[in-house]
This record gives structure tokens, C-alpha cells and sequence, in this order.
């Protein structure tokens, strides 16, 4: 089967599965809207999740840098062990974003069709005033949640390469060649840092907007 071919079918089945646990999850009495606050809500966790987990990162190769004896090789697997979780950290709030544009598109699609149900000229008004305040409250929390997952892609990197130097150079020389490199980690996961706390101070204005909505 041409590899098109086989992409659209599981993007088409993909599609099928989300809608029918939509409408099975409906069916109990949960709505999208609910979905959507529960998984902004994960995301903050993964967000405070991975702050947590770079500030520990950092902290082990502040620890690196003061090195002054012992086990290099125990040096090297703390921080392969850093490295791993942030990497782990940061896959977890990336999923958990998607997982938010994904039901905010079925919501909003659903939102703008029932629209035309509407035979009062002005609830419809209300409605689609709110369905518009509600999109641009989401538009500055995705950009800020996106902004944010951008910062940790330094941060993963200069992390990947301290470990993988220190893999192969376990030996004194090493540690003083990773100390001009503790400066820059510091600066990128500041940022990121900054920018996480932006986005979950974003996502809790969404969400209470989107419950009086």
C-alpha cells in the first residue's frame, strides 16, 4: 500500500477513534468542554512537572562543575539520569498540548455548527460573542504553552551534549571544559522556566473563562 496511502488511512482512523471517544464520553455526561479544562489542567501539572525536573538538572551540573573527587563514572550517571528525566518531562508536556488542541478543535467545530440551531437572533449573538472570546483566550494560551516548549529544545540539547562529553572524557580535563557550559544552561532554563510559568498563568485565565463561557 502506497506509504500516502497508508498515512491518510490512520490519520482518518485517528480521527474516527477521538470522535467516538467524544460522543462515548458525551454519552456519560461529559462534555468537550470539560475535557478541555481537565486536560489544560494536566498540562499545568506537566508544565510544574518539568520546571521541577530542569531545576534539578541544573542542580546536578552546578554539582559537576564543584566536582573535586571521587567517582566520575557515578558523576556521569547522575547526569545521564537528569538528562533522561527533562528529555521524559519535556515528551510529557508536549503530549499533553496536543491532547489540548485536539479537543479544543472538536469543541470549537461543534460550538460553530450549533450556531445555526440558534432561533433567537439574540442568544446566537451572545453565543458566538463568547465562542470568539473563548478562541482568542485559547490563541495567547497555545502560543504561551508553545513558547515554553520551545525554551526546553536548548536546554534538551545542552543537557545531551554535557552527557555524551562526559560519557567519553570521564577524567578531570573534562569537568573543567563542561564549567563554560553551566552558564548557558543556567540562562536557557531560566527561560524556559519564565516562559512555563507564563503559560500556566495563561491557562488558568482560559480556564476560568471558559467556565463562565
Amino acid at each position: 500500500m502506497p506509504y500516502l496511502l497508508v498515512a491518510m488511512l490512520s490519520l482518518t482512523l485517528l480521527s474516527g477513534c477521538q470522535s467516538a471517544y467524544y460522543s462515548a464520553m458525551e454519552s456519560v455526561g461529559i462534555h468537550k468542554r470539560e475535557i478541555m479544562v481537565d486536560r489544560v489542567e494536566e498540562a499545568n501539572e506537566a508544565q510544574q512537572d518539568a520546571q521541577q525536573q530542569f531545576t534539578s538538572a541544573l542542580d546536578a551540573l552546578k554539582s559537576l562543575t564543584q566536582f573535586d573527587g571521587g567517582e566520575l563514572e557515578d558523576m556521569y550517571n547522575r547526569i545521564n539520569d537528569q538528562y533522561e528525566a527533562s528529555n521524559d518531562a519535556a515528551e510529557k508536556v508536549s503530549s499533553r498540548i496536543a491532547a489540548i488542541e485536539d479537543v479544543a478543535d472538536a469543541l470549537f467545530d461543534e460550538w460553530q455548527d450549533e450556531l445555526s440551531l440558534y432561533t433567537s437572533s439574540k442568544l446566537k449573538r451572545d453565543s458566538e460573542r463568547k465562542l470568539n472570546n473563548t478562541k482568542a483566550s485559547y490563541k495567547r494560551m497555545l502560543s504561551a504553552m508553545h513558547r515554553a516548549e520551545q525554551k526546553m529544545t536548548p536546554v534538551l540539547n545542552t543537557l545531551r551534549d554535557n552527557t555524551l562529553y562526559l560519557k567519553h572524557n570521564l577524567n578531570a580535563a573534562a569537568i573543567g571544559d563542561l564549567q563554560g557550559e553551566f552558564n548557558t544552561l543556567q540562562h536557557d532554563i531560566e527561560r524556559a522556566i519564565g516562559d512555563m510559568e507564563n503559560a500556566i498563568a495563561e491557562s488558568e485565565r482560559f480556564i476560568s473563562q471558559l467556565k463562565q463561557a
